[in-house]
């Protein structure tokens, strides 16, 4: 019975082992994907860009990824990316990570003079949620700064299944149209058709947070 029991007790400890392997291996950190409308005249709004990007800087941790990106006419693409890191656990060059960080979204104002005839959100979330399930993180999120109307042109197709499984959602500062103001009806449906479409892939959560002053909300729940 002696050896018994020694052999099992090896052998959950080995098991064991191998368990608490499997489990620090995953990453269990946040990944969030920022889209930053470039079109019309939400172009406007660019600059309180740079304050959602300061908070969620400093709210993410090392081990953490952000990236952020622009909505143009055609957002499907790699080159619309303005910034992207998984920050480093180094003290040091994780101050440098961040200025850098800040510094390169500074540019968007200046990248983004005039603003876009259309608005790919699309193919902008598409772009997203590649980036954050190439991550791994155990917690993912995109944010959309925008008004959330799309206009494609004539050539550009989004109409390909999007797969958000896992990913929450979150429309920020969704402004009005001024055909919103004649006609609310068109403001709250295309904010339901948003909500649907993205639950509709998968998406864990959707969420409109128009007040950038409780930015808190983003990590509520999520």
């Amino acid at each position: 019975m002696k050896r018994f029991s020694a052999g099992l007790g090896t052998a959950l400890l080995v098991a064991a082992s191998s368990l608490i392997g499997c489990t620090d291996s995953r990453n269990h950190g946040r990944a969030i994907f920022v889209l930053v409308d470039t079109s019309g005249t939400y172009v406007q709004e660019v600059d309180k860009a740079q304050r959602v990007v300061d908070y969620l800087i400093g709210r993410l941790n090392p081990g953490d990824s952000l990236a952020i990106a622009r909505v143009k006419s055609r957002s499907f693409s790699e080159k619309e990316i303005i910034a992207k890191a998984t920050f480093t656990k180094d003290p040091l060059a994780l101050n440098e990570q961040k200025l850098a960080f800040r510094k390169r979204v500074g540019s968007l104002r200046d990248a983004t003079q005039g603003g876009t005839a259309y608005t790919d959100i699309t193919g902008g979330v598409l772009q997203a949620a590649e980036y954050l399930n190439e991550t791994g993180a155990g917690h993912k999120t995109i944010i959309v700064f925008s008004d959330m109307q799309e206009e494609l042109d004539k050539q550009t197709k989004r109409d390909v299944p999007m797969n958000l499984a896992g990913i929450q959602v979150v429309a920020l500062n969704v402004t009005k149209l001024k055909t919103d103001n004649a006609d609310p009806t068109r403001y709250y449906s295309r904010l339901e058709w948003w909500e649907q479409r993205t639950k509709q892939a998968g998406a864990s959560r959707w969420r409109v947070i128009n007040d950038i002053e409780h930015l808190e909300r983003i990590f509520q729940n999520s």
